[in-house]
């Protein structure tokens, strides 16, 4: 299996628009890979506070509508990352968008964590209430979000739910980048799961972002890791790996709590 994690930039000089474009083309280029992922909140900047209430969108809306035709054009799995997503009754939420590669929704995952304490999104955003996990022909995904990725416990529950590989799309800032690493790792090691880890690069509202898209094996061994700037970190893994390690090694069977 291919999985191909797109580390785009975000330049408060382009606009929303030109940036969806970019981003759909560079989904379209990544047509050998099975799973794609995007990071979040790269339509708007994961720091942009002042701008999510303009630039939310309903859940099928602009965004929804390029990264599905691109989806299915590639014919790849897709998650799109994240979006500012604008509800019914007004309420924003910060919601991934997971696509088949017919181009149809397979998923939706409001983020549960919302950061800020009490500021920027903890306060702008509402949070989400449910776990999410997809399953692909050769594996079942497990969704977080940046934020979430501090809280181990979420991560227990999508393992419970069969999650095999942990997508997280994130918006991290480049302070906090040990951290970024560190938690990626652990999640991989806890939880005996791929992880694969998709920042931005660029500034989001003045805050330089950490890059360095991660993926990471069920033992915790890094298999491939992006630099600072915009590319494109591709990368082959075994799914197999994940039941062939939980066999071996079989600490998830030992849980008390």
């Amino acid at each position: 299996m291919r999985a191909s994690l797109i580390q785009i930039a975000v330049d408060e000089g382009e606009s929303v628009v030109s940036r969806r474009r970019r981003a759909a083309a560079l989904v379209r280029e990544q047509a050998a890979a099975d799973l794609v992922v995007l990071p979040e909140l790269w339509t708007t900047g994961a720091f942009a506070f002042e701008r999510f209430a303009g630039d939310a969108e309903p859940l099928e809306g602009p965004t929804y509508e390029v990264m599905a035709e691109a989806a299915n054009e590639a014919g790849v799995w897709l998650h799109a990352g994240s979006i500012p997503e604008r509800d019914a009754d007004g309420t924003l939420y910060n919601t991934s968008l997971v696509f088949s590669p017919s181009g149809g929704l397979a998923a939706a995952y409001r983020k549960i964590h919302r950061f800020g304490f009490d500021k920027g999104e903890a306060v702008l955003m509402g949070a989400g209430r449910d776990l999410v996990t997809v399953r692909l022909p050769d594996t079942v995904l497990g969704v977080a979000t940046c934020y979430d990725l501090r809280f181990p416990e979420l991560f227990r529950g999508l393992v419970d739910a069969g999650a095999e590989t942990l997508v997280i799309p994130a918006g991290w800032p480049e302070r906090r980048r040990a951290h970024w690493t560190l938690l990626a790792r652990a999640r991989a090691v806890e939880n005996q799961a791929f992880v694969l880890a998709c920042g931005t690069a660029g500034t989001h509202a003045g805050v330089p972002q950490a890059g360095h898209s991660i993926v990471v094996d069920p033992w915790g061994e890094v298999l491939a890791e992006a630099g600072p700037g915009e590319e494109v970190l591709s990368v082959a893994i075994d799914p197999g790996r994940v039941a062939a390690t939980r066999e071996q090694f079989p600490a998830l069977k030992d849980r008390v709590l």
